[in-house]
């Protein structure tokens, strides 16, 4: 059975790429759904009022006004800094010209040196940063070099991030929070760069506040950077070839950093509840002894002062051997060297602090460099300076650290990949409360309504030392913008995923399926990660890959990617969208005609005899009566339902009077007296609106009112749906649970997909996700009378219909 971990014993972690939105004045409506409801949420798109505008456009405005540019949606102001508490302290916001004279974006090249950690835990951000300026394609791509504070300034600057299958444009003003004249958060060697802070402004922008950045993984920045998909390692379980892998991994432009759990269980990736006050009192004191400490420094040969650092976050604790426990390097080097004759692994590490290195074997200031000489010290870049940055060699580094992080870059970021491509497919995907929120398997009951995406493995992988006949693909599972909404009380979720083999089928695997079928692979664990991912080796088949978190009812977004080094296909498993034997809707043009057959239908066989008006009605109880017997009914055979019908007509024309045509009060009346008769049926009948609804969708020439062909087809498809109603509510208490609907609605003949199963629990279900009788039956009512509507209007039968404005608002206004 699926078990649930934290974070702080993690296994593995993914991602992916494609195109480019901006996130400029305002963030796009619809909160990312990735087009799940774009009908819904196209309707509402004009409300909102989204006038998004480019960089370009912002820029070239504020030339064109003389002005600098300021950020309407991330202003100068606490609500861009914190959301848990309020800071003790006053920021004052600068501009880069109110901090220094002569400011650059960058100054010689954006490299791994320039990045210090300020006073925010985000160290696995920084780690991320250093890596990625080992990859000058990446990271022109993340920042745009064309940006100055000398040539066409405006006080705008923007960066670039892959967001769930998407490159987003952030862009900001250069408003920086300082203190005593002093950048707060991530800062410069040199007190006159600003790209890392900028870009650092830029991405708590994305997630909503310099506080949302406090604690989390560096695979989540460095897929950021990359759109790539990262793997996870626990160096003590590592395989026996990691330095090959890591060497491999460095040839080929991947991002890797690597951390050290402390003594507490801590990993960097988690984010311990942080006093803003206590942090804030530390930061003082921390500049004050900076300041003192600055004079007996020796800045000989820098062109400008640097920038000083924070001591340790307090969940960030120093070792003897001067690595930090809790902490996140950058892996900026994997090389061999020899030393007395024999071959040396080496990996070189960078500390985002800027300061603090090892000071062991190898280190910066470390003997062995004395037998080396000075060719291969300047092969390895070797540099005795408090930079943060150290070679250590790879025994001890295997002995010190605990996790490593790969990040691995797809093929759309990578200018020449001689070893592999991938093939990736991206999912985009919902869980809903009491829909497809089904939690993990150990919920047999929902687990199958969980979203499910089948995997078609096509061609077994190319490696003549290999045996076997088999597939080799990554899964990576991301939920997604749980940082951003962390102000709101939002959490990572615990999630997962399992795969099964399947044959045959193209709809979604019912709760059976799962009772009677082993998972074929699945994630080593359920884990509160942004995203998890695992590699598998499996046969070429058919598949279908359920992600899940672990709990039922946790309502989210996520994306599924599927990396595969040979040709494979990814798709949601959907159900056709259509209804069994959909009847037509009887069009009548002359309800007078109508209402003359029915009279001469009910009076033959009379001679001729007069109805006197108190004839025509008879006491509600026995038409009530009357109707209960036909409800109760399952089946008759063909002559009774001849009878039957004599009397349904005559019990109707009691009930309907002379004009033979009921209204909504009157169908309620019916209806609630029947419903109260049925001892079985716990009901408190039906509201006025619902028989309003049924005598729209039912009415098929406008009057308001139905006639009896139009109350016949409704009469019978209620006592068909209080059938299927019974069969579910086991418990009798009148309702039936949201994720019963999927199984009810396939029981009544409907087939539909993810999407309108989510609307049908977001409209019928109430807020413990059950359905009542009444909003069970107006909701067949709907899907039966619109699904007869598209047919009708269907001429050619290729499931496309067209409409003009009028038909389109007769036909929704009117339901």
């Amino acid at each position: 059975m699926p078990t649930a971990i934290n974070a702080a014993v993690a296994r593995q972690t993914a991602a992916g790429s494609v195109p480019s939105t901006t996130i400029g004045t305002t963030e796009g409506a619809g909160g990312g759904t990735g087009g799940i409801y774009s009908a819904i949420i196209s309707r509402n798109q004009p409300i909102i009022s989204v006038k998004e505008k480019t960089y370009e456009e912002l820029h070239k405005k504020c030339l064109e006004k003389n002005i600098l540019y300021e950020d309407p949606d991330f202003p100068p102001n606490e609500s861009s800094l914190f959301y848990s508490q309020k800071s003790p302290v006053k920021f004052e916001w600068k501009r880069p010209r109110e901090i220094c004279e002569n400011p650059r974006f960058i100054i010689g090249g954006a490299n791994r040196t320039d990045i210090c950690q300020g006073e925010l835990g985000n160290c696995w951000f920084l780690a991320a940063i250093a890596c990625l300026t080992l990859n000058k394609k990446l990271l022109c791509r993340v920042i745009p070099h064309d940006q100055s504070f000398i040539q066409n300034y405006a006080g705008i600057f923007h960066f670039q991030f892959w967001r769930y299958g998407d490159w987003v444009d952030v862009v900001i003003d250069d408003c920086l929070p300082t203190y005593n004249n002093q950048l707060v958060f991530t800062k410069s060697s040199q007190r006159n760069e600003f790209w890392s802070a900028l870009l650092e402004k830029a991405y708590a922008k994305l997630h909503g506040s310099y506080e949302a950045l406090k604690g989390g993984n560096t695979t989540e920045a460095m897929e950021d950077f990359t759109g790539g998909v990262t793997e996870f390692y626990e160096i003590k379980d590592a395989p026996k070839d990691i330095y090959k892998i890591m060497k491999h991994a460095i040839d080929r432009g991947s991002l890797m950093a690597s951390s050290i759990d402390d003594d507490l269980g801590f990993c960097y990736g988690s984010a311990p509840r942080t006093d803003i006050g206590e942090l804030i009192a530390r930061m003082v004191k921390n500049q004050e002894n900076a300041q003192m400490t600055q004079s007996s420094v020796d800045y000989q040969g820098m062109e400008e002062r640097p920038a000083w650092t924070i001591v340790p976050m307090q969940y960030e604790t120093r070792m003897s051997c001067g690595l930090v426990k809790g902490h996140a390097y950058s892996v900026t080097a994997v090389e061999e060297t020899v030393f007395k004759g024999e071959k040396i692994r080496l990996v070189r590490l960078r500390n985002p602090w800027g300061q603090v290195e090892w000071n062991g074997a190898w280190s910066d200031k470390s003997e062995v460099w004395d037998s080396v000489n000075e060719a291969e010290k300047i092969r390895l870049q070797h540099k005795v300076v408090e930079d943060g940055e150290f070679w250590i060699s790879f025994q001890d580094f295997m002995r010190h650290f605990t996790k490593l992080e790969i990040c691995n870059l797809t093929p759309d970021a990578l200018e020449v990949d001689k070893f592999q491509t991938w093939t990736v497919s991206v999912n985009e995907g919902r869980w809903v409360r009491g829909c497809s929120a089904g939690g993990c398997r150990n919920y047999p009951d929902t687990f199958w309504t969980n979203p499910q995406y089948r995997l078609k493995l096509l061609e077994e992988d190319d490696d003549p030392e290999d045996e076997e006949v088999i597939c080799s693909f990554l899964v990576a599972l991301m939920q997604k913008n749980r940082r951003k909404e962390r102000k709101l009380g939002a959490n990572l979720y615990t999630i997962g995923f399992a795969i099964y083999e399947m044959h045959g089928t193209k709809h979604h695997l019912q709760k059976d399926f799962f009772l009677y079928n082993a998972s074929k692979a699945r994630s080593k664990t359920y884990i509160n990660m942004r995203e998890i991912s695992e590699r598998f080796r499996l046969p070429p088949s058919e598949y279908v890959i359920i992600p899940s978190t672990y709990d039922p009812h946790q309502e989210g977004e996520f994306i599924l990617r599927v990396f595969s080094e040979k040709r494979s296909l990814s798709e949601e498993v959907e159900n056709m969208i259509e209804a069994e034997r959909p009847l037509p809707i009887i069009f009548v043009s002359d309800r007078a005609n109508s209402n003359k057959e029915l009279t001469a239908d009910e009076n033959a066989g009379k001679d001729g005899e007069k109805t006197q008006a108190d004839e025509k009605k008879v006491s509600a109880a026995r038409c009530i009566s009357s109707l209960l017997v036909s409800f109760q009914r399952s089946s008759t055979k063909a002559h009774e339902e001849s009878e039957e019908q004599k009397q349904f007509r005559n019990i109707f024309r009691q009930i309907a009077g002379d004009d033979m045509e009921i209204n909504a009060e009157e169908l309620r009346n019916v209806l609630n007296n029947v419903v109260k008769k049925h001892k079985d049926l716990r009901s408190e009948g039906f509201e006025l609106e619902s028989c309003r609804s049924m005598i729209a969708l039912m009415d098929t020439d406008g009057s308001g009112k139905i006639n009896f062909d139009e109350f016949q087809h409704l009469w019978d498809k209620i006592k068909s749906w209080q059938k299927i109603f019974k069969r579910y509510d086991t418990d009798h208490s009148g309702t039936i649970n949201s994720y019963e609907m999927r199984n009810a609605v396939k029981d009544a003949g409907f087939r539909l997909n993810n999407q309108l199963y989510d609307i049908i629990t977001m409209r019928y279900a109430d807020k413990n996700m059950n359905i009542d009788f009444d909003s069970f039956i107006c909701c067949f009512v709907r899907l039966d009378a619109m699904f007869r509507a598209f047919h009708a209007f269907d001429k050619d039968g290729d499931g496309i219909i067209k409409l003009n404005v009028l038909e389109w608002l007769q036909l929704t206004l009117y339901a």
